[in-house]
Order: C-alpha cells, then sequence, then structure tokens
C-alpha cells in the first residue's frame, strides 16, 4: 500500500481531532450557543460527523469504493444498517483499540494487547449515532420532548469512549493486508503517526 493511502486516513483522523476540539470548547466552558439547546445540538452534530469519519475510514485508500458509498453511508439514519453495509465492504473497518505494553524480550519495544472495555463499541456507536441522529431537526410540538440534560450527561461520556477507542488503535483498509498501528498523537507532537505491520508469515 502507498503512502498516500494511510495519510488520507490520518487525515480524517486530524479532521476527528479538530472536531473532538469543538466539543471540548463548548464543555469545558470555552463557549456556548447562547442557549442549552442549541449548545447541546451543536454538540451533537460534531459526535455525529466524528462517527461518520470513523466509520468512513477504512475506506479511504480506495477512492472508487469510498466514493460509491459515501452520499449513501452520509445521509443514513440508522447506525444498524450503515455498520452493516460498511461490514459487507470491509469486515474489520472498526478501529480496533489497543495498548503498548512492555515485552519480555528486551529486543522487542512494545507489545500490543486489547484495551479494556472503557472505549465506544459498535453498539454503543449505533446508540450514540442514531441518539445525535435524533437532534438534527426541529423538535416535534405534537411529539415527544427532547431531554437535553439526557444529552448533557451522555455526549461528554460519549466523547471520552470515542477517545479511548482512537487513542492508540489498529485499522485494517479495505482491501489491503496487513494492518496499521495508529497513534493519535506522540510526545514529540500533537500530530497523527501510523505503523505498518505486515500479515503473518504463512504457516509452515
Amino acid at each position: 500500500m502507498s503512502e498516500p493511502d494511510i495519510q488520507k486516513y490520518c487525515d480524517l483522523m486530524e479532521e476527528v481531532k479538530r472536531r473532538i476540539s469543538v466539543v471540548d470548547f463548548f464543555f469545558t466552558g470555552g463557549g456556548h450557543a447562547l442557549y442549552k439547546p442549541t449548545t447541546v445540538e451543536s454538540v451533537g452534530l460534531q459526535i455525529r460527523k466524528v462517527l461518520e469519519l470513523i466509520a468512513f475510514g477504512s475506506l479511504a485508500a480506495n477512492k472508487e469504493i469510498y466514493s460509491a458509498n459515501y452520499e449513501k453511508f452520509a445521509t443514513s439514519w440508522n447506525a444498524r444498517l450503515l455498520l452493516r453495509d460498511l461490514e459487507r465492504i470491509n469486515r474489520d473497518f472498526y478501529p480496533k483499540p489497543v495498548v503498548e505494553a512492555p515485552y519480555p524480550d528486551p529486543r522487542v519495544l512494545h507489545q500490543l494487547k486489547d484495551r479494556e472495555a472503557d472505549y465506544l463499541t459498535k453498539q454503543e456507536f449505533e446508540k450514540a449515532y442514531e441518539k445525535c441522529g435524533a437532534i438534527m431537526h426541529a423538535e416535534n410540538p405534537y411529539g415527544s420532548r427532547i431531554n437535553y440534560d439526557y444529552y448533557l450527561e451522555r455526549l461528554p461520556a460519549w466523547r471520552t469512549q470515542i477517545v479511548n477507542l482512537l487513542n492508540n488503535h489498529q485499522i485494517r483498509l479495505v482491501n489491503q493486508k496487513g494492518f496499521w498501528l495508529i497513534h493519535m498523537k506522540e510526545e514529540r507532537d500533537d500530530k497523527v503517526h501510523y505503523y505498518k505491520f505486515g500479515p503473518p508469515p504463512p504457516a509452515a
């Protein structure tokens, strides 16, 4: 795979970081959208866009597949169907969060271990995507009222789960062998960095 392929994915992750910064701006008192409903809706929009970037990311290395499916996916309100369709194209589309732990052999710097379940799972993704979509339209005065206090509680939790999902993660791009290890930032700078891991050798 060429460097531009994975760089396109990293560009999407940089956009995720920028949108998370907007969420933090609202929730740390940096600003607001004048009153509670519009503030909640503004944050909900950012979270939903972040989820779309996560979902579409693994298609970024294939322009034809990405372009053919983007508009259909971008207008989908049903997260369960969205993820099902993405999985048909790339079975391993969803990021795999990992932690880097010391390795017993001093010649090996780290070993990758699965992260504990404090991140946004695919099931929680479905819920967050649909809940954020529910506040993208004007409230029906004859229907159920939007519980903005619910969103004030859940949106920060989803934000944290997203960060935990992506902080260090593996991604398998569509139609590519092996996987990439993604660092959303490193001590040297605040940029997204990537490392290539090839497929395991065939069994003897």
